[in-house]
This record gives C-alpha cells, structure tokens and sequence, in this order.
C-alpha cells in the first residue's frame, strides 16, 4: 500500500484518543474520508462525537507516532488494509463492528480466501490437539483457510495443520504484530508469516492486554464462514468466539467428546444450543455446500463458459463474496472479474454490505 496522505490520515484516527470504532465509523459515514475528519471544524467533529473526542481529533497525531507503523511498512511483508483498501476483507464489511484498519502480516490474499475458524482450549487433551490438527488439515486441503488466535492447544495445534493443506491459515492476534504472544508460539508465527498471514488490529507495541483477547474473536468469527470448536471447558474464551460467530450470522460446528471430560463442557452446551454436531471434516463442509473444483479443472474453464454456472451459484437471494467463492470455487480475482462483468451487463447488483444479487 503506498505510503501517502491517506494512509498517514488514517493511521492517525486509528490512534486518535477515546475514538472508538463506532465514533470513527461515525465521523467517516458524515465526513467521507479520514482526511476530511481531521480538516472538519470543532463544531462539525462536537455535532458527531463527544466534544472530548472532538478536541482530541483537533489536536492531531505527532509524526512521532505514527513514525513506527511507517516503518514497520518498509518490510514487503507488511501491509496496512483500510476499510477503503480493496484488500480489506469483505467478510468483515458484514459485521457489526468491523475493524478502522488491520495491520497484516504475511500473504495478503488469504484475507479474502473461504475461511473456517477453528478454536478451543488452551489446555487442550491430546486427543483435542489431535482433532484439531486432522480437522483444520482435511479443511485446509479443501480450499478453506483455518482462522485461529496463536494461543497455546487448540489454537496452535490448528494453525499447524492448515498449513500443511493449500488453504494455509491466519492468526488474529490481540497485540501489535511487533510482538509475538505467547512466546512459545514463535517458531509457529514465523511459519505463519511466511506461509500464511498474521493479523491486528492493535498498533504497533500494543502488549498482551487481557481486555484485547475477547474484542480480536469477533474478526475470528467475522472472517469465517462458520466456526469450530473442538473442546472447550464451561468458561473458555472458545465459547465467546462462537456466541459472536451467531451474532454475525455464522455457522457454529462443535466436536463431541466424553460426558465426564471438562474440556467437552463447553462443547456439549453449544451443541444443546443448536450447534451442529460434526464427526469429521467433510460433515462441515457438506454443511456450507462447499464443493471444492480441482485447479486443473478452475482454469480450463473459460469465463464466457462459467458465466451462467456462476449465475447459477448466485440465485436470487443476496450473497456475501466469501460464500460465493466457496460455491463457485473460483479465486477472488476471477471472480471479481466476472462479477465486473455481470454488472456491467446488468445482470447483478452490488448490495451495501458488499453483498451480490442476481435481477431477474
């Protein structure tokens, strides 16, 4: 991403004091851009946000500070995503709280590639690290990119399946990316950050807060088509993860496991709440209709031949990008092109959200 006004603008908002995400989406929603917000008058920032904030927005943010994120950005395998980069994942566009920005560390793609969460305990039995493992190799093999935290059991045991498979796999993490929480987990985060891709939405520096953990598992989930979790005890972090994946209108899949086990507490519950119940991998993915094609086969088709496949995914319900590419198996860029195409010819319409409908 070029390092220019715009993104020096939008790092600032992103560190202005006492703005949150709803003030900042707010002002965005009012002002257009960050750039107006910060040449907008007193009056205009205090007649949208509280007059502290607005003060704070009249201050401005020193170069000092965002000085490192500048930097950070001189390694090619950094990248800073806006809400107005087309790189920003569209799946996030859905949520109630979608992040101002992402700090990426690793393959900048996957950010838009179908996207499984797998998550569960840290304390995890051996037989849930070895579920994990299976579950998010077998995922990753089919296409799907497994989304997990870093954390110790679940979390790792799932990261390093996945990359093992061609869907890799992406870390959210709830420090700046110029750490690595926990420490253990370092040799997996650099495999991460070469192979897969590790995600913030915590400047630069920002250490391992307790409060940081619960807020990143709403871009876990919001990331995902569905989430699921493998084991977990009556008060994992696991089970806000899946009350969130619900919240934004995502599947929930939980393993079983024995009746006397802590760690299958959790598990049990979200299943008596209506989550589905899965044995193997393939029960998953037959629940999101997820076929995937063969590279060989994706590339023989041209794009005059699968346009009316395509439209045919579609349907005439609204559909959100990531469910399309995980019907159609087609890559983002193929994908975006035919959907170009489609629009133009007024075949389809764009929806807010970032969602896509066939006209009749």
């Amino acid at each position: 991403m070029p390092i220019d006004s715009s993104l020096r603008a939008w790092l600032a908002l992103s560190l202005t004091n006492g703005l949150g995400g709803e003030g900042a989406r707010s002002l965005l929603k009012a002002l257009g851009s960050p750039e107006a917000v910060f040449a907008a008058s007193g009056a205009t920032l205090k007649s949208i946000v509280k007059a502290k904030v607005a003060a704070e927005i009249g201050k401005g943010i020193a170069d000092a500070q965002i000085a490192p994120a500048l930097d950070w950005l001189e390694d090619g395998n950094n990248h800073i995503v806006t809400l107005a980069d087309a790189e920003y994942p569209q799946a996030l566009l859905n949520i109630p709280d979608p992040p101002l920005l992402l700090y990426v560390k690793g393959l900048l793609n996957l950010l838009n590639q179908p996207a499984l969460a797998v998550v569960g305990s840290r304390n995890a039995t051996p037989q849930g690290i070895n579920n994990a493992e299976a579950f998010s190799r077998s995922l990753s093999e089919a296409g799907l990119c497994v989304v997990s935290g870093l954390a110790h059991g679940v979390d790792a045991a799932a990261h390093r399946g996945a990359l093992q498979g061609g869907g890799s796999s992406i870390a959210i993490v709830g420090t700046g990316l110029d750490r690595i929480y926990p420490a253990a987990n370092r040799d997996l985060a650099h495999a991460l950050a070469t192979d897969g891709a590790i995600v913030s939405e915590f400047p630069l520096g920002t250490p391992p807060l307790a409060a940081n953990f619960p807020r990143r598992n709403r871009i876990i989930s919001g990331l995902s088509a569905g989430t699921l979790v493998v084991e977990a005890s009556l008060q994992s972090g696991s089970l806000i993860t899946a009350r969130l994946a619900l919240e934004q209108g995502r599947d929930v899949f939980a393993i079983p496991g024995s009746i006397h086990a802590p760690q299958s507490k959790g598990c049990h519950q979200l299943i008596k709440q209506g989550a589905k119940l899965v044995e193997r991998a393939q029960d998953i993915l037959e629940e999101l209709g997820y076929l995937a094609i063969p590279e060989t086969a994706a590339g023989a088709v041209s794009s005059m031949e699968s346009e009316p496949a395509l439209l045919a995914h579609l349907g005439f319900d609204p559909v959100a990008l990531d469910t399309l590419i995980a019907r159609c198996g087609l890559t983002m860029a193929e994908l975006s092109a035919m959907l170009l195409t489609l629009e133009l010819d007024g075949r389809i319409c764009v929806l807010p959200g970032g969602q896509y409908q066939r006209i009749n």
